[in-house]
């Protein structure tokens, strides 16, 4: 089964996981409606189908980035936006992407403490080794939404074809993955840094055995500066018979797996990964588990992984998914967690809950309490309220949830059929 990789034909796992269809409206109950609210909704002209996460400001501004949609001349749908809304979700500036500059942002945005903001194009930057618009790009907006590219991906060892949310070392730099490309013939995918000057150093080229392949979500990095991430595929086995691994890398380029998944506990990895503050790390995979409603590779885990005095890492699955009937729980997560000061866990899932009016079932957002009790807080319903959600969770200081959902809400403008999608608060 290779791909669960993404976009296009022999790209990584972004397109398999966007072409889904939507069907009809139907309204949130009254429950729903005192504790979600749509803080925004996209018609196409103002970005589409948000497929990264959101990031927050201590004013409550939200930032974030939409894979299709703005001004620019990509194909049909426009070629990406980043935006930054207010905390009632007017719209302050939208940036649109254009090809050169980059086309289908696919992760969210990092934001530095002088306000600027950092990302990565899937496709774009015009070197045409990848595809016509080129391999990818990393790109700085200012504070007003003025953009810089930083780096265009040559399709060659530097990779290609980067889906990472960044994140930003004390001196500047800044490291991610990118899906594909590194030391070929595998192009497997790399992680690599990008210093305060443009240069990109390959910190690792995934060459499809142990270590894993597609290591699409970008990484996390501890107090130490260590990197750790996922690979969607491989492991045990070579890409398209391995279910993905956990892994290590330094910023020498020493590189460790720390978990290799065997779909009993978990299976395809697509989170970024979250640390506590005893140094666990928590994510969720998208299949796996011990729940056969979804045949043989399940329908998702949260997962912690914790390091032992002995240097060796242990995982543990806290939840599988479509553990109640017709996976009213949620399936298929695929964003990553974030956990209150009491150490609960919050996410979203891409199907599953209780409305079934999107092509199957319409997503969720869930809590998970440090017993292993899982609640949803919201069933998509493939109305106003969006379906599908792609990404993870911000929470702001009194605890509400800030989010994405990928389709949904304007079935009429320029997404139509699927909608648009929404940025929207819940209060737990």
């Amino acid at each position: 089964m290779r791909s669960k990789k993404s976009f296009s034909t022999g790209k990584s796992t972004f397109v398999v996981f966007m072409t889904v269809l939507l069907a009809s409206l139907v309204v949130p109950t009254q429950l729903q409606a005192q504790k979600f609210k749509v803080l925004h909704t996209f018609h196409g002209a103002n970005g589409g189908q948000p497929y990264g996460g959101l990031t927050r400001d201590t004013a409550g501004n939200l930032y974030g980035t939409t894979s299709i949609g703005g001004k620019g001349i990509c194909g049909k749908y426009g070629c990406g936006t980043a935006f930054k809304l207010d905390k009632t979700g007017k719209q302050v500036w939208l940036h649109s992407f254009g090809g050169k500059n980059g086309t289908i942002p696919a992760a969210g945005l990092h934001r530095d403490a002088e306000g600027n903001l950092y990302g990565t194009a899937l496709e774009g930057g015009l070197l045409k080794d990848c595809s016509s618009l080129g391999c990818g790009t990393v790109f700085k907006l200012n504070a007003s939404g003025v953009e810089q590219v930083l780096y265009r991906f040559t399709g060659r060892a530097d990779g290609f074809f980067p889906a990472a949310l960044l994140v930003e070392d004390v001196g500047g730099n800044l490291y991610g993955t990118t899906g594909e490309g590194g030391t070929p013939p595998a192009d497997l995918g790399t992680v690599f840094r990008l210093d305060k000057s443009g240069k990109e150093t390959v910190l690792h080229s995934f060459d499809g055995g142990s270590d894993g392949c597609f290591p699409d979500p970008g990484v996390t990095r501890d107090a130490a500066g260590n990197l750790y991430g996922v690979t969607l595929q491989g492991g045990a086995a070579f890409c398209n018979s391995g279910y993905g691994t956990i892994f290590e890398a330094d910023t020498t380029g020493k590189f460790t797996v720390l978990h290799t998944f065997v779909v009993s506990d978990g299976a395809y990895p697509l989170s970024v990964l979250l640390f506590d503050s005893t140094g666990n790390l928590y994510g969720t995979t998208t299949a796996g588990g011990n729940s056969q409603a979804c045949g043989s590779t399940s329908c998702g885990t949260i997962f912690k992984l914790s390091p032992q005095g002995s240097g060796d890492w242990t995982e543990t699955v806290l939840y599988s998914f479509c553990s109640l009937d017709n996976c009213a729980d949620g399936q298929e997560p695929r964003g990553g967690l974030v956990m209150d000061s009491a150490g609960n866990l919050y996410g979203t899932t891409f199907r599953g809950g209780t409305y079934r009016n999107c092509n199957g079932t319409c997503g969720t957002v869930f809590k998970l309490d440090t017993s292993g009790k899982e609640t949803v807080l919201h069933s998509f319903t493939g109305g106003a309220d969006g379906a599908d959600p792609q990404a993870g969770l911000v929470m702001d200081k009194a605890g509400n949830l800030y989010g994405t959902a990928f389709l949904g809400a304007d079935k009429d403008g320029e997404c139509a059929p699927d909608g648009c999608g929404v940025v929207f608060k819940l209060i737990p």
